[in-house]
């Protein structure tokens, strides 16, 4: 079950995507292995219906960031400080799917070892789904636990500025069931991937999600965009605007996460990773915090994958509320999604569709013909 329409779409394969995404990338500078990493994070997006950070954010979130020099192509790797769980990274504001993978393969090396791992990335860039460092610990049989900070989009509780990331703080839980549990999510009502969406279909946001400095909320989609750069406009935190529907909750949260990003690797923070110094745009610096926890330092495998499998399906036996015909649990909705569309392929709407067309005539990609070309 993906989140967003995919009507109009045209669908490829995700093998020939993915080839052509890694071939976009070393077009433009990145190592093939690192390409590689780069192009599997964004079509693991797509795989499990996040369409928001998938392929529809090769060419704007980095390629065109590339291009302006926000972001270095060849990502070089500095260890600031190690410890034998711990570890602190400098990204130099290489590639954040690339720091990334390796912050959390250190984590989880280190809960080998030790039980439980954690690692702190600096100057960094946007390193795609959260959830896919998570279920790097789940296949790793661990706990996986991430977050990052974020260019400021989130307005505090009873503010309209916006001065907090998008800030998502995500858990990954092995179970005994055919998918894990991923709670993978912004501390925002809704992300600035999923309001591009919406504007790339011209669909109006839900009220509630944006509010505009005079308080409002504001549901033009493109419009919002262009607001939320100037800062005329803020994302509202999860819960809403206000107290009333708990968005100090969401506030709070995003807080932690903004904290945990940057502090303990002193690093960049609120109105700092705007991207624009004196009006020219400038790398973003990034933080991101991963953590492996080695379930066997507590109980073995098999009976934390029982009990977390028994605690999901009770809740999705549970009695329903009117007119609803199914509880999900986190992890379910993407393992739909992926059942759907493992045998179709990626959905390109018309902006992505041009937006590939762009990039294999700027490298010329030929020997790939679009099935939308045909």
């Amino acid at each position: 079950m993906s989140a967003f329409s995919t009507e109009g779409a045209v669908w490829w394969d995700f093998d020939t995507v993915e080839r052509f995404m890694v071939d976009v990338f070393k077009g433009f500078g990145v190592p093939p292995e690192d390409a590689r990493i780069c192009a599997d994070v964004l079509i693991t997006a797509d795989k499990r219906g996040i369409d928001s950070h998938g392929v529809g954010r090769l060419k704007p979130i980095y390629i065109d960031r590339i291009k302006e020099k926000q972001i270095n192509p060849v990502t070089k790797i500095d260890i600031i400080r190690e410890g034998p769980t711990t570890a602190v990274l400098d990204a130099n504001n290489g590639m954040g799917q690339v720091v990334s993978v390796r912050g959390m393969q250190m984590a989880i090396d280190k809960a080998r070892k030790f039980g439980m791992g954690m690692v702190a990335v600096r100057n960094s860039n946007h390193y795609g789904i959260a959830g896919y460092y998570s279920l790097m610990a789940i296949k790793a049989g661990m706990i996986g636990f991430t977050g990052t900070n974020a260019r400021p989009s989130i307005a505090p509780t009873f503010g309209v500025e916006n001065m907090l990331g998008t800030n998502p703080l995500t858990f990954g839980i092995p179970t005994d069931e055919d998918f894990p549990f991923v709670i993978d999510c912004a501390t925002s009502v809704s992300q600035r991937g999923k309001i591009e969406v919406y504007a790339r279909q011209k669909k109006d946001l839900p009220p509630g999600w944006v509010i505009g400095a005079d308080g409002k909320t504001k549901t033009d989609s493109v419009q919002v965009l262009e607001d939320l750069v100037k800062g005329t406009a803020a994302l509202t935190p999860v819960g809403g605007i206000g107290e009333e529907g708990g968005g100090y909750k969401g506030y709070g949260w995003a807080a932690v996460v903004e904290i945990l990003s940057s502090a303990l690797q002193q690093g960049a923070f609120l109105k700092s990773l705007l991207g624009f110094e004196n009006g020219k745009k400038v790398p973003y610096k990034l933080g991101h915090f991963f953590m492996a926890i080695d379930i066997n330092a507590f109980t073995d495998v098999p009976s934390f994958k029982k009990t977390a499998g028994d605690i999901c399906r009770q809740l999705r036996a549970s009695k329903k509320a009117p007119g609803q015909d199914r509880i999900w649990t986190a992890g379910e909705p993407e393992w739909d999604a992926w059942q759907d569309r493992k045998t179709k392929g990626v959905p390109l709407d018309e902006v992505e569709r041009a937006q590939f067309e762009q990039l294999q005539a700027e490298l010329g990609l030929s020997q790939y013909t679009f099935p939308w070309k045909k």
